[in-house]
């Protein structure tokens, strides 16, 4: 077995990082109360999680003269974790060669020109290739790009795991955590908490965790036990019973709320490196230091969680030391890039959001009052749509209005005022394109297992589950365990409506031809909207 320590880092600075992921996991507001002006704390963590709109510039480049991309390796130029990476700052060794003017960079799965020319700190149109280079769409994976080595030499390029062991993805369909946890004996395989009424026990807690918040269990479970020993053996501190990941937020205890920042702290590091907003880590003792470039998302996402916990040094030696935390992961799934390569590219080169409709039926008035924002957590994408009956019934009450299936499917989830609808058939949320509903409480609510069509009755919006101020729907979108961003390379489209995100979280307009609808949280006549 691996040894492990915990970090010794100030509890002040732990809370005052693991505060801001306290923000509610879905603040939909119809109508809008008076707020104040956001902290410089919130509007980080926005910009953080926001996906800008890509440039409209066109770049020249020469006719293609590479080799054919269309079947690529899903990990081409990454390097993977080795134990003897220098430190952080470390110049080159004598004789090495200076850093070259140009960066080859081979495109991964996900990545947008915006996002690559803000991780690597240049303007988009100095980003060259012998191919053309997709100004909005998604970039091929494999395609090569050229870009300018203005960073100099940045620590810690090594990738340590695969994105599709971060998100909730197609490599978890065979993994069971119940059969994992009992056949593992340890101290999770035993405990239980009470979460809104129900007994769960320790594995329930991990897949609740995984599922809501497309956070794949094995990572989950793996740094439970790299933290605590929870999950092959015993915990040795009694403060683990409570804080079994150490986050130590008053109030917050119990495995199901470390858990639940745990997959946050994940879902940031992860979204903020796709969107390129995410460029530095900053560590416990006020130390910071650029993120590689060449990185993968998944590998950012760790690097974020336990640059939350440890010193400059120890974070060094957990991620990159003989007895690191990438090692121990490989002990116990086995090898996470093997998996992966059944899995990955996470995004194919050709894909498209299906066909969907208004999740309402056609002839009806709602309104438009909520522009894209938190799919799920301030750990997700800005992925999510708000839209209200207009009916004039009372505020925060179950309406009489149905929603509506945007496309036929099966129901992947029917529980806790959510609604999963699988577009594939297969049944599993972490393949292909899945639609959530949220705030659609019961009675009425669509039945488990159910296969739908267009325009079949899922249920009654509501303000139930959350924190919301008004009757409505949550719409978001994921693609094989990811969240997709409502404004971006994927624009969610809906019923011809195309979404075009504001400024800001919640603001954002549907435009269909001459058409505009502009989002407004209290409703007005410029935000209703008539399929």
């Amino acid at each position: 077995m691996v040894a492990r320590k915990r970090a010794s880092v100030p509890v002040k600075r732990v809370l005052i990082v693991v505060l801001a992921c306290l923000l509610p996991v879905f603040a939909c507001n119809f109508p809008r109360r008076p707020q104040n002006p956001p902290s410089l704390l919130e509007e980080e963590l926005r910009l953080t999680l926001t996906a800008l709109a890509v440039s409209t510039y066109s770049i020249a480049t020469p006719p293609p003269s590479s080799p054919d991309v269309s079947a690529p390796s899903p990990f081409q130029g990454l390097q993977t974790a080795t134990p003897d990476e220098p430190p952080l700052g470390t110049p080159p060794a004598p004789g090495q060669s200076e850093v070259p003017s140009l960066f080859e960079y081979i495109a991964q799965s996900g990545d947008t020109l915006s996002a690559i020319a803000k991780r690597f700190g240049v303007e988009p149109e100095h980003i060259t290739s012998p191919q053309p280079i997709p100004i909005e769409a998604l970039i091929p994976p494999g395609q090569l790009l050229s870009i300018p080595s203005t960073l100099g030499e940045t620590p810690y390029p090594s990738a340590l795991l695969p994105d599709s062991e971060v998100v909730y993805s197609p490599a978890a369909i065979d993994f069971q955590v119940q059969d994992f946890v009992q056949k593992a004996s340890g101290y999770l395989s035993s405990y239980g908490e009470s979460l809104e009424g129900e007994w769960l026990t320790g594995a329930q807690i991990v897949q609740k965790v995984a599922i809501e918040n497309s956070i794949n269990p094995r990572v989950l479970l793996a740094f439970l036990e790299y933290r605590s020993n929870w999950v092959l053996g015993q915990p040795k501190d009694p403060n683990q019973v409570d804080y079994p990941i150490g986050f130590y937020v008053p109030d917050y205890r119990g495995l199901y709320k470390e858990l639940l920042l745990t997959a946050t702290q994940l879902g940031m590091g992860y979204y903020g490196w796709r969107s390129g907003m995410l460029t530095m880590l900053t560590f416990p003792d006020g130390s910071a230091a650029r993120l590689s470039p060449g990185l993968n998302a998944g590998s950012v996402a760790l690097q974020v969680l336990f640059s939350k916990f440890y010193r400059q040094e120890e974070w060094r030696e957990t991620l990159y030391g003989p007895e690191s935390f990438t090692r121990m992961y490989q002990q116990t799934f086995n090898d996470p890039w093997a998996r992966a390569t059944r899995s990955e590219p996470l995004f194919p080169m050709d894909l498209a959001q299906p066909p969907l409709e208004l999740p309402f039926a056609p002839g009806e008035r709602w309104s438009f009052t909520g522009g894209p924002h938190l799919s799920w957590n301030s750990g997700s994408a800005r992925g999510a749509l708000d839209f209200s009956p207009v009916t004039g019934e009372a505020i925060c009450l179950p309406s009489s209005a149905w929603v509506t299936a945007s496309a036929p499917g099966i129901v992947a989830r029917s529980s806790h005022e959510v609604v999963a609808i699988d577009l594939d058939g297969d049944g599993y949320e972490g393949t292909g394109w899945v639609l959530l509903y949220l705030h659609l409480p019961e009675p009425d609510r669509v039945p488990l297992g159910t296969r739908v069509e267009v325009d079949d009755r899922l249920g009654h919006p509501s303000c139930e589950r959350g924190k919301s101020t008004g009757t409505h729907v949550h719409l978001a979108r994921k693609y094989n365990g990811e969240w997709i961003p409502a404004d971006g390379p994927l624009p969610f489209v809906l019923s011809g409506w195309e979404v075009e995100a504001g400024n800001k979280s919640y603001a954002g307009s549907l435009i269909r031809g001459d058409q505009i609808v502009t989002a407004n949280p209290g409703g007005s006549q410029s935000s209703v909207i008539v399929r």
